[in-house]
């Protein structure tokens, strides 16, 4: 049984739909990224699957436990750190995790080891006796980390872990997530996609609410090696380039990337047709009066089929599928 099931889940608020008949599974010890933009849908699913939010329609389970009839059961089984990170910031460290691990309904006799188990493991033993409120916000970060790891949960669910943090509590998080795989069920939101490759294999994107790719990072991988990203600069504004270069056949995908004195932008297109649509994107701007200088061309990678799967036209959208 998988750690996770989700089967056509849907949440409507009024007129309109946040999750839109999403199904997927994660199995137990997988490490998932949740991908997608803001609004995407992503915080709505994760506050479903840890019973802060009811749905429309739709099932799932966690843990093995049906989250709409079983929501102690899952709470039970279940790790879960909200974007906000939520806290009682009056309350010193240590404290504030025995007293989220007596909640969680870990035993008296094992409390004490769970708790000191956590921080140590969070990197946040050497603030045990500080408040919270008097906390970074990295440590505060942790601290959250923690609270969802004290009661040793099989699924470890986490919203935008890294929302905040610097560098190195962004590798931090990462480690520490490396660190549990096998051991808990870990998904993830971020809209990040090199710190997802650096932590996982599968991800599920997810836009306006829909499930849009649910896959490898190596099978993204192999759908953008045919494809190559142009960069360039010109003198034409950003407007009238991108619509000149959008009307070229060999050319997907056109975005501004930054204005100064010059307009830069980016395309991709097909390795085999990489030489024609730079030669036409020269002859369409010069057309315009305009120059074009610094033409560099390298390889697609991951980011971008997951910015063309949620802001691509449909035809960019199917090209790379």
């Amino acid at each position: 049984m998988p750690a996770i099931d989700v089967e056509q889940l849907t949440k409507r608020y009024g007129a309109r739909t946040a999750v839109d008949h999403v199904s997927f599974s994660v199995a137990e010890g997988e490490i998932v990224g949740f991908l997608g933009p803001n609004g995407a849908g992503k915080t709505t699913t994760l506050r479903i699957l840890t019973c802060f939010q009811p749905a429309t329609s739709g099932s799932a389970r966690v843990a093995g436990h049906d989250v709409f009839s079983e929501g102690i059961k899952v709470r039970e089984n279940t790790g879960y750190l909200p974007e906000s990170t939520p806290l009682y910031t009056d309350m010193r460290v240590r404290s504030y995790l025995w007293y989220r691990a007596t909640l969680k309904g870990v035993p008296r006799r094992h409390r004490r080891r769970l708790v000191e188990e956590a921080m140590e493991r969070c990197d946040v033993a050497d603030v045990a006796g500080r408040i919270i409120g008097h906390l970074s916000k990295g440590y505060r970060q942790r601290v959250g980390l923690a609270d969802a790891l004290v009661h040793r949960p099989r699924v470890l669910i986490l919203d935008e872990p890294t929302s905040g943090l610097d560098p190195n509590q962004v590798r931090d998080v990462r480690d520490l997530i490396k660190e549990i795989a096998g051991e808990t069920t870990v998904l993830f939101s971020t809209h990040t996609i090199p710190w997802v490759e650096q932590v996982c294999e599968r991800v599920i994107v997810i836009n306006r609410g829909r499930i849009a790719l649910d896959g490898t990072l190596t099978g993204m991988r192999k759908r953008v090696e045919p494809w190559a990203r142009v960069e360039l600069r010109t003198s034409i504004e950003a407007r009238p380039a991108m619509a000149a270069l959008e009307a070229l056949t060999a050319v997907f995908f056109v975005e501004k990337l930054t204005v100064g004195d010059r307009t830069s932008l980016r395309f991709l297109t097909s390795k085999a047709d990489a030489g024609r649509a730079q030669e036409a994107a020269r002859t369409a701007l010069a057309s315009m009066g305009g120059t074009v200088e610094d033409v560099r061309l390298g390889d697609a990678v991951v980011e971008d089929l997951f910015t063309r799967l949620t802001r691509g036209s449909e035809r960019a959208v199917e090209v790379l599928s």
